[in-house]
C-alpha cells in the first residue's frame, strides 16, 4: 500500500487533486484508517492514476474521463478506442485552425509589409446577386446561446437526417441554417436548421424565392463574421434593404474536409432595392433572369 502522498509523488499529482478525485469518483483511496482518516492506495492504482494523467494530456475533461473509466469491464477497451479517435479528431482539428491562423497572420504581415492596410482583404470578399427559386425545408426551429452552437449544429442536422432516412423523404441539397434573430444575443438566438426535400410533410415549410446578395465562404466558419460585414456593406452601398433573415448553405461537410480551407459555405442575403428609388427599381430591373445584369447560380 501506498501512503496519499508516496502516491502523490509518484503520479505527479497534488494530495489536494486527489481528495477532490475521490469526491467527484474519479479514483477512491483502497483504503482509510478510520483513526486517523490517512488515505492508502494499492500499487494496482498507480496505473488507473497515470491513465487518468494520460487522458488529461490528450484534453479529456474529467467528466469524460469518468465516463470511460465508468464503463462496463467488457466494453471498457471498445469505450476507450471510440473515445480516442473521436479527441484525435478534436485535436487535429485545432492543430489545423492554429495552422490557418498563422497563415492568416503571415498573409497581415505580408499586406502591411507593401503599405497596405491590415484589413484590405475584405476587398477580396466577392459579392454577386443571385436569383433563388422556392426550396421545401424540413426544419427544427431553436433558440440557441453561444454556447450551444457547436452541440446544437450536430444535434439537430443529425435529428434532420434521421427524419429523412426514417420517412424514406428525398433530399434535394445540402444543410442550411436560417438566423431569424434581430441582434445578436449570447444567451439565445432564434435559428433555423433546415434541410431542403422533395416532400412537402409535417415539418416543412416553402423558403421564398428572392433576389439575394450572395457570397462564398471558402475556409473556417469563424470567417463567417467578415462575409458578414461585407455582405451588409454592400447592401448599404448598392441602395438594397434586407427583405427576410440571411442563410448559410453548407455546400460540404465540415468534418469531411481534411483541412479547413476545403470548407465551402454559402452565405445570402434576401435583399430588395429600398422603396421609393426610382434609380434603384430600374437597377433591380436589370439583374432579373435574362438580363445583362444578372448573374445565374446553380440551385441549391
Amino acid at each position: 500500500m501506498l501512503s496519499i502522498g508516496e502516491f502523490s509523488k509518484i503520479c505527479k499529482v497534488s494530495t489536494k487533486t486527489l481528495r477532490y478525485y475521490d469526491e467527484i469518483g474519479l479514483i477512491h483511496p483502497k483504503d482509510i484508517n478510520p483513526e486517523n482518516g490517512y488515505r492508502y492506495y494499492s500499487i494496482r492504482q498507480l496505473k488507473e492514476m497515470l491513465l487518468i494523467n494520460r487522458l488529461k494530456s490528450y484534453h479529456f475533461s474529467l467528466e469524460e474521463i469518468k465516463t470511460i473509466l465508468d464503463t462496463d469491464e467488457d466494453q471498457a477497451e471498445e469505450k476507450l478506442i471510440f473515445s480516442l479517435q473521436r479527441k484525435r479528431q478534436e485535436v487535429q482539428a485545432k492543430i489545423h485552425a492554429y495552422e490557418y491562423t498563422l497563415t492568416q497572420m503571415n498573409q497581415d504581415m505580408l499586406r502591411a509589409e507593401k503599405g497596405k492596410s491590415m484589413m484590405s482583404w475584405l476587398d477580396d470578399i466577392e459579392v454577386e446577386l443571385s436569383e433563388t427559386q422556392p426550396i421545401n425545408i424540413l426544419y427544427i426551429r431553436q433558440t440557441l446561446s453561444s454556447d450551444d452552437y457547436a452541440l446544437g449544429y450536430e444535434k439537430h442536422f443529425s435529428r434532420l437526417y434521421e427524419r429523412i432516412a426514417v420517412d424514406k423523404l428525398t433530399l434535394l441539397g445540402t444543410p442550411m441554417t436560417i438566423y431569424h434573430s434581430p441582434e445578436y444575443n449570447p444567451a439565445g438566438n432564434d435559428t433555423e436548421f433546415a434541410i431542403p426535400i422533395e416532400e412537402t410533410v409535417r415539418g416543412t415549410r416553402v423558403l421564398r424565392a428572392g433576389l439575394c446578395a450572395k457570397s462564398v465562404l471558402k475556409g473556417p466558419y469563424a470567417e463567417l463574421t467578415s462575409v458578414y460585414a461585407k455582405l451588409r456593406e454592400w447592401v448599404e452601398d448598392e441602395d438594397y434593404e434586407l427583405a427576410q433573415s440571411p442563410y448559410e448553405v453548407y455546400v460540404t461537410n465540415h468534418q469531411q474536409a481534411v483541412v479547413p480551407e476545403n470548407i465551402v459555405t454559402e452565405v445570402y442575403f434576401p435583399i430588395r432595392k429600398k422603396r421609393g428609388n426610382c434609380h434603384a427599381k430600374k437597377r433591380l430591373a436589370n439583374c432579373r433572369p435574362g438580363s445583362l445584369g444578372h448573374r445565374r447560380r446553380k440551385t441549391v
